[in-house]
């Protein structure tokens, strides 16, 4: 489906990153991995999916450029990476605010800045930005959070916009909770500091705002971006997909 496609998906050492790369090799696509981790992991990872790796850190612009340029034209752009800092506004460290919206929204426009004119040249291309249900609603305590990926949905549709004509379609995917070991990981501390079982933090503290009371599989959102680059959804742009056990349903 995929064969001769380059893609990059970054934060994709973990996680939902890593579900997405998983899929997209296996659609045939020539992956470039990009996240933190353990480099020994990483090296299994890169045998896994025949992929390369680049661990720059977009955090910073000039490494992004730098990345950008050492891996050349991708036909696919997965924007994946991302952080979480909760805490009231007047609590929020700046130096946090600033690096959740550096991580979650202006790597998203450097990397998408320097892939789009290897698209036009080609005249095909698929960008995909991992938002979150918090595109859509806030949520307290997570400022940050929720104004980077508002912007990332806006951003979206705005490139969208402007390379309709150029066979380039650029959309957003908004998971709720995913299972990730990120979320699992979270667990054994939140039933001590609440003092809950974890049935419940499962259910009345991570799940509270899902109503399918279940957590998204990282597959699931992987298999949505793989369709969303695909000739099927040539005529899909600028939308938002929610995949939130129907959280922005209500």
């Amino acid at each position: 489906m995929l064969k001769n496609k380059r893609a990059l998906v970054t934060g994709s050492t973990s996680g939902i990153g890593l579900a997405i790369a998983r899929a997209l090799a296996d659609a045939g696509a020539d992956v470039i991995l990009n996240g933190l981790g353990d480099p020994a992991t990483i090296a299994v990872l890169r045998e896994e999916l025949g992929a390369t790796y680049n661990g720059a850190n977009l955090m910073d612009s000039g490494a992004i450029a730098e990345m950008m340029g050492e891996i050349g034209p991708v036909d696919i752009l997965v924007n994946n990476a991302g952080m979480q800092h909760v805490a009231a506004i007047e609590d929020f460290p700046p130096e946090k605010w600033d690096a959740i919206l550096a991580l979650n929204l202006s790597a998203a426009f450097h990397t998408t800045r320097l892939a789009v004119p290897g698209m036009k040249a080609k005249g095909w291309g698929r960008i995909i930005n991992t938002a979150s249900a918090h595109s859509q609603v806030a949520s307290p305590f997570k400022s940050a959070y929720v104004a980077a990926k508002h912007g990332l949905a806006g951003f979206t549709k705005t490139i969208a916009l402007e390379l309709a004509t150029h066979g380039i379609t650029a959309n957003c995917i908004s998971p709720g909770y995913v299972w990730t070991p990120l979320v699992e990981n979270q667990i054994p501390d939140t039933m001590a500091a609440r003092g809950m079982t974890r049935e419940a933090v499962m259910n009345d503290v991570l799940l509270a705002k899902q109503p399918t009371k279940s957590f998204i599989q990282p597959e699931d959102v992987a298999a949505l971006a793989v369709f969303l680059c695909g000739d099927a959804a040539r005529g899909i742009t600028g939308a938002n997909y929610a995949i939130d056990g129907g959280w922005t349903a209500e």
